[in-house]
């Protein structure tokens, strides 16, 4: 957003939190703790300086569906206030600043870009192949002098907020209040203000500002922190195919790859079974059969740490997936699960009593899941499988973990993909959600909210494209306001 005021008339103040580089006395401002379903450490979840998570992203884009944004009578809480066709435009405008390519997603686009790209030979009313690309852009060194040269716009480093304080009507804010890491406190005032601190942060400074609100800033309704959602992540079936055939369509390589396929179910699908948005991607199984899920590895509270545990084991499984032997398993694939949250209200983020060097109250992320989490991933497999056998291309395993479909928990090994989303969820309504269509928070005349925090529903894509577009789409209407 900042990029996109540069060398306009008005006077952006830009506040990071952190610095250029990784401290971790600043990162430590993160910790917190976590119940419900097993989760990563929260100080290791998010990178706290410039640029933040883009330091370690792995790049992953596709927009979301049609169906993402819509009232889906079987998915309690669903629907936005906008469409798809409400960001088109800005998912397009993004592509910019996250260094992407042409802006099609379509297979009929991308089987003329790569190379063998067939698909499988699945029903399209059923099955469909949903496009991704991949990004490679490090927004820290990318964008860091770009900003410091830019002359409407005033980058403050470590200059943590630690609260809001409205007027006393509490109808609109009046300054934010940085600390920075020698103690001292300061005020900033400006016309309007965006929090762009990531889910759990936006809202925890909403829920920490209590001073005028008991309840937080913009939480009248008590939804600030509630419908948290992440994306499940999960090794769910094996795919053993009869013959080798050609799989280029839905492989993928770090800084090779263009372009990939997953696939995923149609709009028409989701709706005949009731189930939630989701996305299967091949992993060749010699390799899969060894992989150490990423939630067990990645259980440092550094993340530099946790990053290189997770990648030192990766590289221990490319070791063993090399002296498997020749045979079916050749050809044979790992299917898992990138599936969208079923929103709800427990899952939530909370203040706890033990505050940080900066005096803000620290975090517990309850991560909550339901029955049609569970049953929508099961049920994605038994359409899969149905297909490959009308196909006659193979057979699909369920792993273990799904065979009861009575059974509604899930195993601790089961993956996140550190994407926060929901926590100041957008409705019309402000007894249904924390921000309206443009944003804004509901209530407060001049406090927007940008980000995924945001969304109402979490879509199956990793959701960095959506969450730039919808900034991009708040920065053009914040240009129209007088």
């Amino acid at each position: 957003m900042a990029l996109d005021w540069k060398g306009r008339p008005e006077k952006v103040i830009l506040l990071e939190g952190g610095g250029f580089e990784y401290e971790d006395q600043v990162q430590d401002s993160y910790d917190g703790e976590t119940t419900g379903q097993k989760y990563y450490p929260l100080k290791a979840a998010r990178l706290h300086y410039f640029g933040g998570t883009t330091g370690h992203w792995a790049g992953m884009c596709s927009p979301f569906d049609e169906i993402d944004f819509k009232k889906r009578s079987w998915v309690p809480h669903s629907g936005w206030p906008i469409e798809k066709s409400d960001l088109d435009p800005y998912y397009e405008k993004a592509h910019t600043p996250l260094k992407l390519g042409a802006f099609p997603y379509d297979y009929a686009f991308w089987k003329e870009e790569l190379v063998n790209p067939e698909p499988l030979p699945f029903d399209p009313a059923q099955v469909w192949n949903k496009m991704w690309q991949y990004s490679h852009a490090r927004f820290g060194p990318l964008y860091k002098e770009v900003l410091e040269k830019a002359g409407n716009i005033h980058l403050y480093t470590h200059a943590k907020v630690t609260e809001l304080r409205a007027n006393e009507t509490v109808s609109r804010l009046e300054e934010v209040i940085i600390k920075l890491p020698d103690g001292k406190s300061h005020k900033v005032r400006a016309r309007r203000y965006v929090l762009a601190c990531g889910a759990i942060q936006n809202a925890r400074l909403l829920l920490a500002s209590n001073r005028q609100a008991a309840a937080g800033l913009g939480n009248t309704h008590d939804l600030v922190g509630r419908y948290f959602q992440e994306h499940l992540e999960i090794a769910s079936a094996d795919f053993w195919f009869f013959k080798p055939r050609p799989m280029n369509l839905y492989t993928y390589s770090w800084n090779k790859t263009r372009a990939s396929a997953e696939l995923a179910l149609t709009e028409q699908t989701q709706r005949e079974h009731g189930i939630l948005n989701g996305t299967v991607s091949f992993m060749p199984l010699r390799i899969g059969k060894y992989r150490i899920p990423k939630i067990q590895t990645y259980q440092d509270e550094d993340p530099r740490k946790a990053w290189d545990n997770m990648s030192d084991r990766w590289g221990e499984t490319l070791k063993k997936a090399s002296e498997v032997e020749t045979g079916p398993i050749k050809w044979s694939y790992q299917l898992n699960t990138r599936i969208e949250q079923a929103p709800n209200p427990d899952s939530r983020i909370s203040l706890l009593r033990e505050k940080d060097a900066y005096g803000l109250p620290r975090v517990n992320l309850h991560w909550a899941l339901t029955r049609l989490d569970k049953r929508s991933i099961r049920k994605i497999y038994e359409i899969l499988g149905r297909q490959a056998g009308i196909s006659g291309i193979g057979r699909i395993r369920l792993n273990d973990w799904l065979q009861d479909e009575e059974e509604p928990g899930f195993p601790d090994s089961t993956n996140a993909g550190w994407h926060h989303m929901g926590t100041t969820r957008m409705s019309g309504d402000p007894k249904k959600g924390v921000v309206d269509a443009d944003c804004r928070v509901h209530g407060l005349a001049n406090l927007y909210i940008a980000g995924s925090a945001c969304y109402p529903t979490s879509g199956a894509p990793n959701p960095t494209l959506t969450l730039v577009a919808l900034s991009l789409r708040l920065s053009d209407h914040l240009k129209q306001l007088k």
